[in-house]
């Protein structure tokens, strides 16, 4: 696998497993409840890990350029390889501002699709949707580095005389190993009854393997993952 597959793995993750992916992620600095900068800053890393900075605790009255001389700091002093900020609550002002002021970091620096549109850094998408092939849903964003999030979970799309129905399958919950799909990178399974068919899509770690070597061939350069769902 030529692309990188960073595991993002929690404080206690590392201290339970000697044994430690080729690529690891700190997931993650937050912004601190209690001050204007960070917390949860790692005290160690291996050389070359992935640092994500999470917007699990909202920004609230910090400051920006605080969080990127912490950032600076634990950087030098880890030897990261690069900081993604992985931020998920809808765009708002004070965020805008620490990621424009973070990402005149010298390190590589990858931003989530929501706050990516201003900043000329990479992207770093969601997972691919299991019912759209690799190339349609990267065609928007050629031209500008992408970064990959990588998951496992799956689809069940219920078909009726009165249309579909959705609704997410969670990791694991498929047990019929199913038919491979080689075009979306998934397995399925079909269960009919009456005049209702049920279809089941979920990804196996062959798929994201298969996933993984496409997304290299289109450009991809990076991929992320939880170590709990790939490790």
């Amino acid at each position: 696998m030529a692309i990188p597959l960073y595991l993002a793995m929690t404080a206690a993750e590392f201290r339970r497993n000697t044994a430690l992916p080729k690529y690891p992620a700190w997931l993650s600095c937050l912004f601190s409840p209690y001050s204007t900068g960070l917390s949860n800053i790692p005290s160690q890393l291996p050389p070359e890990s992935l640092l994500i900075l999470s917007d699990r605790t909202p920004v609230c009255g910090h400051d920006p350029g605080l969080i990127k001389a912490q950032l600076e700091e634990a950087i030098a002093r880890l030897r990261c390889s690069a900081v993604l900020l992985d931020l998920q609550r809808p765009e708002y002002n004070e965020a805008v501002k620490i990621v424009k002021e973070v990402c005149e970091l010298l390190c590589p620096v990858a931003v989530s699709q929501m706050y990516a549109q201003d900043v000329d850094r990479p992207i770093c998408l969601p997972p691919v949707p299991i019912d759209v092939c690799l190339e349609e849903y990267l065609a928007p964003w050629q031209g500008r580095e992408i970064w990959l999030e990588m998951a496992l979970d799956g689809q069940i799309i219920k078909l009726t005389e009165q249309g579909a129905e959705y609704c997410l399958l969670p990791v694991g919950g498929q047990t019929d190993e199913g038919r491979k799909d080689k075009t979306l990178h998934c397995h399925y399974t079909i269960h009919t009854e009456g005049d209702i068919a049920e279809f089941t899509l979920f990804r196996t770690r062959e798929d994201t393997v298969d996933l993984l070597e496409e997304a290299e061939k289109l450009g991809v350069k990076l991929a992320v993952g939880l170590f709990q769902e790939l490790g």
